[in-house]
């Protein structure tokens, strides 16, 4: 057996100390290069520069934020008042400052001081100072196009109380807006004094925003120091379209944020976490359905597949497009069927004259002829303002009639019958079945609970090309469908190129297996190279933290934790922090962080109901019904609020007190399942089988997929002997997912 060597013997310390020297010195300038790179005054950029800076003059991206003055305030100011549904606003001028009276937090009229403009066009908000380093964008903005004030939330009767008013913390710019409006923004959040010492580089976005910090790059401009990549830290030139993509992504997603603050070298799940194609968010197709920018609907496209990257189509300083009307898909889509820009994979494209109406359809120069009024429908956000969807999908009128999604054609054709539009849709293109297409189906499938549910998401996931965004969207899924074969996908996907899908990955395994199980599958992403999956990992150990972990667990686990201190500005991280607290054992803090959540937030009920619990499961039942009831004061119509007052007086022994408040929220948020599941439980254990059964049937009904409340119908219903129900339940499930583990003893 070789002798094991000493690394405490003298000669071999001092070799590797020589070889630790060594290897500094030769890494020092790559070292010095990264920890040196400083922001700089912008206005240097502008002697080499000269043709960027004048296109990026006068651009959204410089105006985007703005101090308040004479110059870039666009609203009139000249004592307007504008009437809303339950609050007037006047908007004025003193002392050669504009400002606007309003009503305030408090639910009192008071005189505000607006410190910056935001946006140009088509839209300007404000930002009123409200004290202590507090910005909040004003609810009321100025169209810039019909010169008017108009409500960004109209029919909605905004008052003080609703998180949508300009005072709540919903619409605390610091954490919402500046960081897109600004380069080198930082919240700078003092917990402490709950104010704000948010800091920026400059007001807009600048250079360094995109480029990342300036100061080694004045070095090799001026001293010509050799330097790589110009002496920035990353090049936007050449390679993939990833490294731009997700640079631009870091403003033009539908995100949240991990830091206060962002790396220009990182990956965007660095520092952020996209939103998936959700409910909520997307349609059924991918189409845009809330305000989501532009990152989740491009990268679906076959155009980011193929290579498109942002500033193809864009002109990355000025924001404009690279030509007028059809001009920029002409890049590609032409006669000639090639492309000339440099990165993107032509294959595929086919030689037509798309302008012609004998593609089109319609008359040219008239709506219908542009490239964009088919496969790029779009939508109004915050009143005025249009944004096009950027996932260039085809118009498929047949399906969106049969699924509810957004169609160019029908869209347009509104006055037409739905019917008569598909069919001379396909009399002029025939029928075609495209992936998107085939996505959309498979979804319906899985959210509708329908017969095939599970094998059509398992397809799904075996496509190579899938796109990554749909990938994770359609794991987030997988739970409803527990198999062998959605364990071995899940699993498969740990090790995704993308990010965001072996984040997926990790949150689905974490539902399909006990804590116990989930080690040896997910211990490796402890030191997986992007944050948002590392953090995703720890979260989903967390159950088995006493298994042996080891330092990785607990570095990762820091980093979640972190991620949140960053955000305590935000009732959500403080009850964020609560959470891992009590789960990793730090009891004595549990408390502090409920507690400041409802300082940040009185409104945030969920931090009030995990108060509530907490206090309650401590022997406090008295501070957490007045808790309880101090919220349900100020918003009666809560559900959430209702639901935990419900559970209160179950555990306080209080059945049909209880009944009454679960049956309360249950009709407050008839949407919500899990406020009927819940009431079906209580119902059920107070002898009232019949009506148990009968709610829960009611929220199957609503969630078909929803296993959880089927397996609790299928049990109430064998226990009350009705066998030929029970058994038509189990048949339903075998065609929605025959693999189901509760179908092998069956």
């Amino acid at each position: 057996m070789p002798k094991k060597p000493d690394l405490a013997s003298p000669p071999r310390r001092w070799f590797l100390l020589l070889c630790s020297v060594l290897a500094s010195l030769l890494l020092a300038p790559a070292a010095r290069l990264h920890a040196a790179a400083q922001l700089v005054d912008e206005r240097q950029c502008q002697g080499c520069h000269a043709g960027q800076v004048e296109h990026w003059t006068g651009s959204h991206h410089q105006l985007a934020m703005q101090a308040a003055n004479d110059a870039s305030v666009l609203g009139d100011f000249n004592d307007i008042t504008v009437r809303g549904e339950r609050e007037t606003t006047r908007f004025f001028k003193r002392d050669g400052g504009f400002w606007v009276n309003t009503t305030g937090r408090d639910g009192k009229p008071g005189d505000f001081p607006v410190a910056y403009a935001f946006g140009v066009e088509p839209l300007q908000q404000y930002l009123i100072d409200t004290g202590a380093g507090h910005l909040q964008a004003l609810g009321v903005a100025w169209d810039t196009r019909q010169r008017k004030w108009f409500h960004l939330y109209p029919g909605q009767g905004v008052d003080f109380k609703n998180p949508l008013h300009w005072s709540s913390p919903q619409q605390n710019a610091n954490f919402m807006c500046m960081e897109c409006h600004t380069t080198g923004f930082k919240r700078n959040f003092n917990a402490a004094d709950k104010g704000f010492a948010s800091q920026w580089q400059s007001l807009g976005v600048g250079c360094q925003a995109c480029h990342g910090p300036a100061s080694e790059h004045l070095q090799w401009a001026t001293k010509n120091t050799p330097l790589e990549h110009a002496g920035f830290q990353q090049s936007l030139r050449g390679g993939d379209n990833l490294k731009e993509v997700e640079t631009c992504a870091r403003c033009h997603a539908r995100r949240s944020p991990l830091d206060d603050g962002f790396n220009v070298t990182h990956r965007l799940m660095d520092d952020f976490l996209p939103s998936r194609l959700t409910r909520e968010l997307y349609a059924l197709d991918g189409k845009i359905q809330d305000e989501v920018f532009e990152y989740g609907s491009f990268t679906q496209s076959k155009m980011f597949a193929k290579g498109v990257r942002c500033s193809n189509c864009h002109e990355p300083h000025s924001t404009r497009l690279r030509a007028p009307g059809n001009g920029v898909c002409l890049q590609c889509h032409n006669p000639a069927g090639s492309t000339g820009i440099a990165g993107v994979d032509g294959s595929g494209l086919k030689a037509r004259d798309y302008q012609a109406p004998e593609h089109h359809k319609h008359v040219t120069g008239q709506p219908g002829s542009q490239c964009v009024d088919c496969h790029m429908p779009g939508k109004f956000y915050m009143v005025n303002d249009w944004r096009h969807d950027h996932g260039f999908s085809i118009p498929a009128p047949t399906q969106a009639l049969r699924l509810g999604t957004p169609d160019a054609c029908l869209g347009c054709h509104q006055a037409t019958p739905g019917q008569k539009v598909a069919e001379q849709f396909r009399l002029w293109y025939g029928e075609h079945d495209t992936a998107t297409q085939r996505y959309a189906r498979s979804l319906d499938a899985l959210r509708s609970g329908k017969p095939g549910a599970a094998m059509a998401l398992f397809e799904q996931l075996q496509q190579a090309d899938l796109p990554a965004i749909r990938r994770a969207t359609l794991l987030a899924e997988l739970p409803n469908y527990p198999s062998q074969p959605a364990l071995d996908l899940a699993s498969h996907d740990l090790h995704n190129d993308a990010p965001q899908v072996r984040v997926a990955a990790v949150e689905a395994l974490a539902a399909l297996l006990p804590a116990e199980q989930r080690v040896r599958r997910l211990a490796p992403l402890l030191d997986d190279p992007v944050r948002a999956v590392r953090i995703a990992a720890a979260y989903a150990l967390l159950p088995a933290r006493n298994s042996g972990l080891g330092p990785a667990f607990d570095k990762a686990l820091g980093e979640y934790e972190q991620a949140q201190l960053s955000q305590q500005d935000r009732a959500e991280a403080n009850v964020n922090l609560a959470l891992l607290y009590r789960a990793s054992g730090r009891l004595d803090q549990v408390e502090a962080f409920l507690r400041a959540a409802l300082l940040r937030d009185a409104d945030f009920d969920p931090a009030r109901v995990a108060l509530t619990q907490w206090l309650d499961a401590r022997g406090q039942p008295d501070q957490a019904r007045h808790l309880l009831d101090e919220g349900l004061a100020r918003h009666p119509e809560s559900a959430l609020l209702e639901h935990a007052r419900g559970l209160a007086l179950v555990r306080s022994g209080q059945r049909e007190e209880a009944l009454k408040a679960l049956r309360k929220a249950a009709q407050l948020a008839p949407e919500n399942v899990g406020f009927a599941y819940v009431l079906a439980v209580a119902l059920h254990d107070q002898g009232q089988a019949d009506a148990a059964m009968q709610q829960l049937w009611k929220s199957l009904g609503q969630q078909p997929y929803n296993r959880e409340i089927r397996l609790a119908l299928l049990r109430y219903l064998q226990q009350a002997g009705e066998r030929d129900k029970a058994n038509g339940l189990i048949e339903t499930l075998r065609a929605i997912n025959p693999q189901d583990p509760l179908l092998r003893s069956r």
